[in-house]
């Protein structure tokens, strides 16, 4: 079945010429006026991939993606009218997976939506990683540190998921930021200190599930995966 499209705007001259780009592309689409209608939509129909305006009716854009965060790891693109870097930094921070200013081209928003979904398509591989005590299911998006015979589970953001599936298919590799950006949030035009913010609370989740010392900074490089930790 072809993808779902949740076009979460309130100016319906937009959203009509998005969902007809998208159908066009062989897209589902379904549509939503305000934040609230979006989140009940994103509920009942499980979207694959999300575009949302920030300035919405009743819950704004930053609303509806802090939510969908919460609930899962369905990818988020932002819309939004303000080109202001900290905007860009707060939706990248919260986890929006790209940011698409207006006026927009809808054909590069529909190519920017297919590589969101590429990049977010881990379960294509059917593949698991096990680094050290981390066990990572990318059928599922499910990763679960293993220790002393108990197994925890770590609830992760999808750019955390996929930042940590990277380093993991590669352990011991130091990274640096810019691969990580390339390969984890290509076209996002992510800064070093989105990375750092990504990673430093992975960092934490990892050690509070018991997997102290798995994700290292390497001074003047960037970020690695210890294989034993």
């Amino acid at each position: 079945m072809a993808e779902l499209v949740l076009i979460a705007e309130d100016d319906l001259e937009i959203a009509g010429i998005l969902e007809a780009y998208f159908t066009r592309e062989g897209f589902r689409t379904v549509h939503a006026r305000d934040g609230q209608v979006a989140l009940e939509l994103h509920r009942s129909l499980k979207p694959d991939i999300v575009l949302a305006d920030v300035t919405m009716p009743r819950l704004d854009g930053w609303e509806v993606l802090a939510e969908i965060q919460r609930r899962g790891r369905t990818p988020v693109i932002m819309v939004t009218a303000l080109d202001e870097d900290a905007d860009r930094l707060q939706g990248l921070r919260i986890g929006a997976d790209d940011y698409i200013v207006k006026p927009f081209n809808p054909i590069e928003v529909v190519a920017r939506a297919k590589a969101v979904l590429r990049r977010a398509g881990l379960s294509q591989t059917g593949a698991m990683i096990r680094v050290g005590r981390l066990t990572m299911d990318l059928d599922s998006y499910q990763a679960r540190i293993e220790k002393n015979g108990s197994s925890t589970p770590l609830s992760l953001t999808l750019t955390e998921f996929r930042l940590l599936a990277h380093l993991a298919r590669t352990p011991t590799k130091a990274f640096t930021r810019g691969e990580l950006v390339d390969a984890c949030l290509p076209g996002s035009d992510a800064l070093d200190r989105t990375i750092d913010s990504h990673l430093s609370k992975l960092r934490k989740k990892l050690e509070q599930a018991g997997g102290e010392g798995m994700l290292t900074s390497i001074r003047g490089i960037g970020y690695r995966l210890a294989v034993e930790a």
